[in-house]
């Protein structure tokens, strides 16, 4: 059978190295066939050592020469670099599915052109349904390119609508581990770090989500996608804080029916199951144990957690305004990170950004670019 020809938008961070796990594990089903990163040259020439791909992509381009030297003595795998390279090669003959594991706007671009190119899109980058949800949604009904969800949240609310073609949703429960801040109140977030941010109770990610997932923004951009990619209002999804992270996610159906896909925090699972859906493959990983587990749920502050508040915000609105949203969480989340923005004040400089920036209720791709660089020059200005 001829294997699968996978492009990895993202291969250095944590969902593309867990996806190459998959690839490695299932050597016989998927072949690497293009590999990018945004600055990490030498992780990314050691993985294009190692799975030998037509073609690496390197964003950032004053890595180029470094990368080019790296690979100096493999010359039939092709480098390049910026942009542009990347919306060219998801669009490369070859190619069967591109993992969209880029993290930001930055990914909107290339999801676009693979869509365009009818690639089947296994979607781990947040930020293209968040920012432009309509459009996509749109383009892929155009080009017929499935889009299949790889975040444990949406995977889980996939799986749990498998033969329910046809079935009203009537809501959906998406579960949130609640961060390392879960227990805290609003007093004692005045003074949390960027390195209480980061240790997460239950999952291992790159830092940016990991920062998401404290203020709890990531909850509030995954509510957005749930929309887009499951065609329910934001009145239908409700966030439940789970802190086990065992119930991925549920549907409840019109009957009063629940659904539920359930199991250990890996996310080689969700990752595999979008590479061989609708088939299930074996995957070598720790199996759930129920009787070592309990099962709780709590409703979330959003006095505490003004991050989802302000998303749920963004959907009511619509039009550009999730794009505005995200743009602002970029600029604060990096600020946080650099020690120039406190754990509070990236939801105000938020809900600012969302007050000045110009609102549009019928955007354009160029309206979601123009929009990007306004709403990230006024957080940046908000936090300077």
């Amino acid at each position: 059978m001829k294997k699968k020809q996978i492009a990895i938008l993202g291969s250095t961070g944590s969902i593309g190295t867990q996806a190459l796990q998959v690839i490695e594990e299932h050597g016989n089903l998927y072949e690497v066939y293009c590999l990018t990163a945004n600055n990490k040259a030498e992780l990314l020439a050691e993985q294009a050592r190692k799975f030998k791909p037509a073609a690496v992509v390197i964003a950032n381009e004053g890595r180029y020469e470094q990368l080019k030297q790296l690979l100096s003595d493999l010359p039939d795998i092709k480098v390049y670099a910026g942009a542009k390279a990347l919306d060219d090669i998801v669009e490369a003959g070859p190619i069967d599915m591109v993992l969209t594991a880029m993290v930001g706007f930055a990914g909107l671009s290339p999801t676009i052109h693979a869509i365009k190119a009818r690639k089947t899109i296994c979607l781990a980058n947040k930020e293209t349904l968040v920012v432009a949800g309509e459009l996509i949604c749109q383009l892929a009904h155009q080009y017929r390119a499935p889009i299949l969800p790889v975040d444990s949240e949406h995977s889980a609310i996939f799986q749990s609508l498998v033969g329910e073609d046809g079935n009203e949703i009537e809501k959906i429960l998406l579960t949130a581990s609640g961060g390392p801040f879960r227990l805290m109140t609003r007093e004692q977030l005045q003074t949390v770090t960027k390195a209480d941010a980061l240790r997460h109770p239950t999952w291992d990610m790159g830092a940016k989500i990991t920062i998401d997932s404290a203020t709890m923004m990531n909850k509030g951009f995954e509510v957005i996608e749930a929309k887009w990619l499951f065609g329910v209002e934001a009145s239908q999804i409700q966030v439940l804080v789970h802190p086990q992270s065992i119930v991925h996610s549920a549907v409840q159906f019109r009957d009063g029916s629940v659904k539920a896909q359930l199991g250990v925090p890996d996310m080689r699972l969700p990752i595999q199951y979008a590479f061989s859906f609708p088939q299930r493959l074996p995957l070598s990983s720790e199996r759930l144990n129920l009787f070592s587990h309990p099962l709780e749920f709590f409703e979330p502050d959003l006095n505490k957690f003004r991050c989802l508040a302000l998303a749920f915000e963004a959907i009511r609105q619509g039009g550009n305004m999730p794009c505005i949203v995200n743009a602002a969480n970029e600029i604060v989340n990096r600020a946080f990170l650099e020690d120039r923005c406190s754990f509070l004040q990236m939801s105000d400089v938020i809900e600012k950004t969302m007050q000045r920036v110009a609102f549009d209720k019928s955007p354009s791709y160029d309206t979601y670019v123009q929009t990007d660089a306004e709403a990230r020059r006024i957080a940046g200005e908000l936090i300077a």
